[in-house]
């Protein structure tokens, strides 16, 4: 097949290419590889997982800044749901693939900035302070319940 020909494929029949691009590399075929999309795609997958995570931990962030500073009991439960339910979501991706806890890191200080300006926007009354208030190992920001601890 020829360099054009798996161009087209790739844009017509996306489907049809992998099956194609997989059997190529399955039989260590590397001159009909279509590398320029493979790799491409390769990268996508990468900045796929990333923002995934990203979109799992700025909520997180702004469930615990209001189940530990917002004092309205009545919506602890619900807070308490949604920080299980995002901290499951980012285990998963980490089970996945373990490296994202390094890029989890490097995002803290910018999620944390983000989240913090979220909820003040939607808590101007409430204190929130500027300085990110948890334990930054990550494996306690997905397991402890820091609001136990006020």
């Amino acid at each position: 097949m020829t360099k054009s020909h798996k161009k087209i494929l790739y844009e017509e029949d996306f489907a049809l290419w992998i099956e194609d691009t997989i059997n190529n590399l399955k039989a260590r075929n590397t001159e009909d590889l279509d590398w320029v999309n493979l790799i491409e795609e390769i990268e996508s997958l990468g900045k796929s997982q990333r923002k995934t995570v990203r979109r799992f931990l700025i909520p997180l962030l702004e469930h615990l800044l209001k189940r530990c500073y917002v004092p309205m009991s009545d919506c602890y439960r619900g807070w308490e749901i949604e920080i299980r339910n995002f901290r499951q979501n980012l285990q998963i991706e980490l089970e996945d693939s373990p490296s994202l806890k390094n890029f989890i890191e490097e995002i803290l200080p910018k999620s944390y900035e983000m989240a913090l300006t979220n909820v003040r926007d939607g808590y101007p009354d409430i204190y929130f302070p500027d300085v990110f208030p948890f334990l930054e190992d990550i494996d306690l920001l997905l397991t402890q319940k820091f609001w136990e601890e006020k």
